[in-house]
């Protein structure tokens, strides 16, 4: 007959199939079929009074045919979400279709950050800090000990210009435009200017940033990038920081908020802060006058060797190699560029490592006397208009999506009270 009673003690149709039932069709963990749901490739249903959730036998039949992935290997992540923003296929990068290291080539940061929120290009366009939120952020900047971060001073920015806008819990489109337009250039603004004089009215995000990061005057191949390296940097896909946007997000946080989690995620030497890493390695090839003393130093401590690598890539990094074209036109970049190209061939000789785009921002991290922590601030700025745009896209689905069952593996309950 049609209807029959299936395990989950639902009637339905014989063609439903319960959770272990479709994990087994498919070789993986129960829990891994409702990756396959945040994905979009299976559909779950509750039968009204039934037990546990169902599926089609045909699509998962389906999704087994097309090769559904089966266990993921350690670290590899399990967690997958529909996003409109960035793709990543066949070593490239793409930020709603386009190619970025294109963009790059092309339109300023904030031109870029105003075409991810919004889907309109507005050529010339610039950012400008409310004097409020601004005076509030750098009061709270200059109150932290003198050998505070950089990212130190960016996350007490944020909370101080979040505490100056009352404004700020209004989620809507335009409000949070709003806030992602007035929030990167407070951000860039409360940081201490170091190199002297002043900034043009309108000046591009990159060249303020440039004066936080350095006393020396740019010349315009070596801003220019810079000015790359903010629009390759806004986004790529679900990083770690962004991964921790989102959930803020989704929880509906405001969109300060969701930033100040970015930042938390951001700051730890396998994301944001490898960038210091690479910058001082670069410094010791450069002092010792060879990467291969270096690299072996590193592989004798046991450590990988910093900016080669990336988890995405097979290849080379194309954020690296846009970065690396543009500094083959900054005379004084040379040496560094050159110590960098060492240090990847001389690694590459022992295992199959191509450079990523923190080799690169350390070439010119180096090249401009910056500190180390330099190439991290650069990445936290771009990438504040990346977790913008991810909170604008998580505003648009159901609250609180983002809360995943654990796999508990403690002891067997119940146990005795200790």
């Amino acid at each position: 007959m049609a209807d029959s009673i299936n395990s989950t003690g639902d009637i339905g149709d014989e063609r439903r199939l319960t959770t272990r039932e479709a994990a087994d069709r498919l070789g993986v963990k129960p829990e891994t079929i409702y990756a396959y749901v945040s994905r979009g490739q299976l559909t779950s249903r509750r039968a009204p009074g039934g037990r546990g959730s169902t599926f089609d036998a045909g699509e998962v039949d389906a999704l087994a045919r097309r090769g559904a992935r089966r266990e993921p290997s350690a670290g590899s992540g399990d967690l997958a979400l529909r996003t409109g923003i960035t793709l990543i296929d066949a070593d490239r990068c793409y930020f709603r279709g386009v190619d970025s290291t294109e963009l790059a080539d092309r339109y300023g940061y904030e031109e870029v950050a105003e075409w991810l929120w919004t889907g309109v290009l507005r050529p010339g366009v610039h950012f400008t800090a409310p004097e409020e939120a601004l005076t509030a952020a750098r009061r709270a900047v200059d109150a932290l000990p003198a050998h505070s971060s950089p990212m130190d001073r960016l996350r007490v920015a944020v909370v101080a210009a979040a505490a100056a806008d009352p404004l700020r819990f209004d989620l809507s489109e335009d409000a949070v435009l709003g806030t992602a337009r007035s929030l990167i250039p407070v951000l860039v603004d409360a940081l201490p200017r170091l190199e002297s004089g002043t900034d043009r009215a309108g000046s591009p995000i990159a060249r303020r940033l440039w004066s936080r990061l350095t006393d020396q005057r740019p010349d315009e191949a070596t801003l220019r990038v810079l000015a790359a390296a903010l629009v390759l940097l806004i986004d790529h896909d679900l990083a770690a920081s962004t991964l921790a946007a989102r959930v803020a997000a989704s929880a509906r946080a405001h969109p300060y908020t969701v930033v100040s989690a970015g930042f938390g995620a951001l700051d730890g030497p396998l994301h944001g802060a490898a960038n210091s890493l690479t910058h001082r390695m670069l410094q010791e090839v450069l002092e010792r006058g060879s990467a291969a003393a270096v690299v072996a130093d590193h592989l004798r401590a046991g450590r990988r060797v910093p900016g080669l690598g990336h988890r995405v890539y097979r290849g080379e990094d194309p954020r690296a190699r846009t970065l690396f074209r543009l500094l083959e036109d900054v005379p004084q970049a040379a040496p560094a560029l050159r110590a960098a190209r060492e240090v990847a061939a001389t690694t590459t000789r022992h295992t199959a490592l191509h450079a990523n785009v923190d080799l690169a921002l350390g070439v010119l991290t180096v090249t401009a006397n910056m500190t180390p922590e330099a190439g991290e601030t650069v990445f936290a700025v771009a990438r504040t208009a990346g977790w913008i745009a991810h909170a604008l896209e998580e505003y648009g689905e159901r609250p609180m999506r983002l809360r995943p069952n654990g796999h508990y593996t403690g002891p067997t309950p119940p146990q005795p009270l200790p």
